[in-house]
């Protein structure tokens, strides 16, 4: 097998240090979403018996790489890290042609996955417990973090690099050994990303990688040799990976969907906050949890703010992820096109003004892609489409009498990812912060995004179970030890 598969290759399951196809012998097909004539490649359809093979191979080397040195575990994944930025170029290809994000934006998604990688390969050095002052005499009391053991570890397709890196990073580094189940959309850049562990060294059983559906993913909360499963997706599916792993206890980290707001008052820059709107909910074709999908904008500024979001979207140039010049690419899928078109119908129904795009783009050569034009909907409070995820290029704006009144609709649903503001006001910046119900805001700059050492994920029903990245994902990936040692 090749560093990085090809363009219709077979990938394989990878199990206790060895490629395999599923039990079952059952394969899935992933045709590139920009044209889907093309095969871009066959993964396993795993059954519950390959992920359960997969789970007991982790647990049997467990204990070994529990008790190799964290530094050393670390220095693994530096060797990673350099595996990785030897094969950017080609990873980020084939993340463009199997997912559809343009080619700029998966390079993007390539070094954020790498910038992730190398703060947390140092945290090797920097798993630290405490020293408590005793209650006794001739007792010496600490703490130390211990690793849960096997960890589940299921990625969404829509970034199939960073989100599997910064999954497995902080879980290996932790000493955890793990089940990697990818979404099926994305098996190419999952097989690369743990070849690259395979070719530095890692040790057999460390990593196991089980493609699939939902098969694999409902052995990892069933099977009790799991102690922890990292889950990003829907939130619909999150809540049922909830309910299924409290009947075991299961400890969860659940990063799940957004219905995020730009608010752009009176003194705000509109020329950033339209760009700010256009990247924050048409870029990655709108295909993101943080996706600005919600800009409520002040009334002296509504109809000028709608005028040059609606002009920049229009000019948008659609087309293959590979192409030069292109500014956003297809949809990941069929299903994805159905669900997209479905809202829009809904909104239209409902009474929102369709301002730009509203449909797939069938002509100019798409017509093989799962292309749908940049959307701009005129909406009100209320409306379906102001409430629920649609997780496409899709924005409905909203007209608000103030700050107090867009602070109101932000925080009116049942979400809480990311939520931003544009003004010039330092005054209703640090208001904004303060009662804004997200777990990430934003001022002045796009509502997508973070850097990678910094705490990332959201409060209501866009997450549970703690943050990813940075120093605070530990908490998930280890339990706290504590020993009262009686000297005397």
């Amino acid at each position: 097998m090749n560093s990085i598969p090809e363009i219709g290759q077979t990938v394989l399951n990878f199990i206790d240090g060895h490629w395999e196809e599923s039990s079952w012998g059952k394969f899935t097909e992933r045709h590139d979403p920009a044209d889907t004539a093309v095969l871009v490649a066959r993964a396993p359809d795993s059954s519950r018996e390959d992920a359960a093979r997969a789970i007991e191979a982790a647990s049997r080397a467990s204990e070994k790489w529990r008790n190799t040195p964290a530094p050393a575990r670390g220095k693994i994944l530096f060797e990673w890290l350099r595996w990785i930025d030897k094969h950017r170029d080609e990873i980020a290809y084939l993340l463009t042609r199997e997912e559809g994000k343009i080619l700029p934006e998966s390079k993007g998604e390539v070094r954020r996955a790498m910038d992730i990688l190398e703060y947390t390969a140092g945290m090797g050095r920097r798993l630290e417990g405490h020293v408590y002052q005793s209650e006794e005499e001739d007792v010496f009391c600490y703490s130390r973090p211990h690793p849960l053991g096997v960890v589940g570890l299921i990625s969404p397709w829509n970034f199939p690099v960073a989100i599997p890196v910064w999954k497995l990073a902080p879980a290996l580094v932790a000493g955890n050994t793990s089940v990697l189940k990818p979404s099926p959309l994305t098996p190419l850049t999952a097989a690369a990303l743990v070849r690259g562990l395979e070719e530095v060294g890692l040790p057999r059983g460390v990593v196991n990688l089980v493609h699939g559906d939902s098969a694999p993913g409902a052995e990892l909360i069933a099977n009790e040799l799991v102690g922890g499963v990292s889950f990003t997706g829907s939130t619909k599916v999150g809540k049922i990976i909830a309910e299924e792993g409290s009947r075991r206890l299961l400890k969860l980290q659940l990063e799940l969907g957004g219905k995020n707001p730009q608010i752009v008052l009176e003194d705000a820059d509109l020329d950033r906050a339209v760009a700010g709107v256009v990247m924050g909910g048409l870029g990655s074709t709108g295909q993101r949890c943080t996706a600005t999908s919600r800009a409520l904008v002040e009334e002296k500024v509504y109809d000028e703010f709608l005028t040059r979001l609606v002009a920049r979207a229009k000019s948008m140039k659609v087309g293959p992820g590979t192409a030069d010049g292109i500014e956003m690419g297809p949809l990941v899928d069929a299903r994805a096109m159905g669900g997209v078109t479905h809202w829009v119908e809904a909104g239209r129904n409902e009474g929102a003004r369709v301002c730009a795009g509203g449909g797939a783009v069938k002509e100019g050569g798409l017509e093989r892609g799962l292309f749908f034009a940049p959307t701009v909907l005129e909406a009100e409070q209320g409306m379906e489409i102001t409430r629920e995820e649609i997780f496409g290029p899709v924005v409905a704006v909203l007209r608000v009498r103030d700050f107090e009144h867009a602070i109101e609709i932000a925080n009116s649903v049942r979400y809480g990812l990311t939520s931003t503001v544009f003004t010039r006001d330092v005054g209703r910046v640090l208001r904004f912060a303060e009662r804004a119900e997200a777990g990430i805001i934003h001022v002045n700059r796009p509502g997508v995004g973070g850097f990678s050492h910094v705490p990332f994920g959201g409060i209501k029903e866009s997450g549970y179970g703690g943050r990813e990245v940075g120093s605070e994902v530990m908490s998930f990936y280890t339990e706290t030890k504590v020993v009262y040692v009686n000297y005397k």
